[in-house]
């Protein structure tokens, strides 16, 4: 039996670790120590800290010629897989044809390296790559990623950093229509639950403007369309409200949106109009605020009466300052989605 004695000075560290040490590992390794500085046998110390003699020997070994700090050290063996070698062009090639399925991305690590693997072990190798399962997004075909990324820097940004300081108002404006119909959501269920589709093509239409740093939601709303007027009608309640400061409105360039009668109305009120590069929804705050109401009060339901769904969708937009307000601060943060070449043509 190995003969250790364990340092008086190191005896409050073990005491410490055995307790406290964020790796198991190590805690067994301590209790060890500790119980060999009762000069108890081998034996009953390979009992009380649950390892095999063998291992008490190799612990205190170690600790013997390379003291405590030596016996902390946490070598595993971790095996390499032979796809390793094969990394960079691996990456290089999945960067620009990125496989729909793992049992896709098998085949074709064969079919690059010669080394053949199953789905779960090509599933463990691409996430050691940082590759992931992600959804597909869309990008408007025809959008401008420089003359985005220049209107964000150039326009949008300052005019939010003045909104922060209460120096100015930023509303972001959209209209949604929304239409009586069935909005297919996911369900957790033991069977597939399906929901019934309403006839008819009644739809309720919000003209909404969003208040960049507040949240506040000021809404226009009817049964029949967006128009001119009812960006107007905007307008003015905007004004009546904040005219004693300087406004902006973001929104995109519908046509009702950049007419003479608002742009003139808009002058008369002081109020500027910021129109969003072509294609930008992504750049439009009140977006996000659209599909979380879709989800909230729609998505998965159905609703046999127009006026309820109608006041499904007012009530849940009513309650953006109170029962939604925390959801929706951590949605509407003013962190844009932007794009970048490399992902436009991964999408094409």
């Amino acid at each position: 039996m190995i003969q250790v004695d364990i340092r008086p000075n190191d005896l409050e560290t073990i005491k410490f670790d055995r307790k406290h040490h964020p790796h198991p590992r190590v805690q067994q390794k301590m209790d060890v120590l500790w119980f060999k500085s009762y000069d108890l046998p081998h034996k009953q110390i390979a009992q009380l800290a649950d390892v095999g003699d063998n291992t008490v020997t190799k612990y205190l070994r170690i600790y013997e010629q390379g003291g405590i700090e030596k016996l902390k050290e946490l070598n595993f063996y971790k095996p390499q897989s032979e796809l390793v070698q094969y990394t960079s062009s691996i990456e290089k090639y999945f960067k620009d044809n990125p496989p729909a399925s793992i049992k896709e991305a098998a085949s074709k690590i064969e079919e690059l390296t010669g080394i053949k693997r199953s789905e779960t072990q090509v599933r463990k190798f691409l996430k050691s790559m940082g590759i992931k399962r992600q959804k597909v997004g869309t990008i408007p075909a025809k959008a401008d990623l420089e003359q985005q990324s220049k209107f964000k820097d150039e326009k949008l940004q300052p005019r939010l950093e003045q909104a922060k300081a209460e120096k100015r108002k930023v509303f972001f404006v959209d209209a949604a229509h929304f239409v009586l119909a069935a909005f297919l959501g996911y369900l957790w269920s033991f069977s597939r639950i399906f929901i019934k589709a309403p006839a008819g093509r009644k739809r309720f239409n919000v003209l909404g403007a969003l208040d960049a740093i507040t949240h506040e939601l000021i809404t226009v709303t009817n049964d029949t369309y967006i128009n001119a007027h009812s960006v107007c009608q905007l307008l003015w309640i905007i004004s009546q409200r904040y005219g004693k400061v300087p406004i902006t409105l973001v929104l995109d360039n519908a046509r009702y949106q950049k007419c003479a009668l608002v742009t003139t109305l808009a002058e008369l009120l002081n109020i500027e109009l910021l129109y969003l590069p072509p294609y930008s929804p992504n750049l439009n705050l009140i977006e996000r605020l659209w599909k979380f109401v879709k989800k909230e009060c729609l998505y998965s339901k159905y609703y046999d009466d127009f006026d309820k769904f109608k006041k499904s969708i007012t009530d849940c937009l009513r309650k953006t300052h109170t029962a939604h307000k925390t959801d929706l601060d951590t949605l509407l943060t003013l962190k844009f989605q932007t794009f970048t070449e490399s992902q436009m043509k991964q999408a094409v």
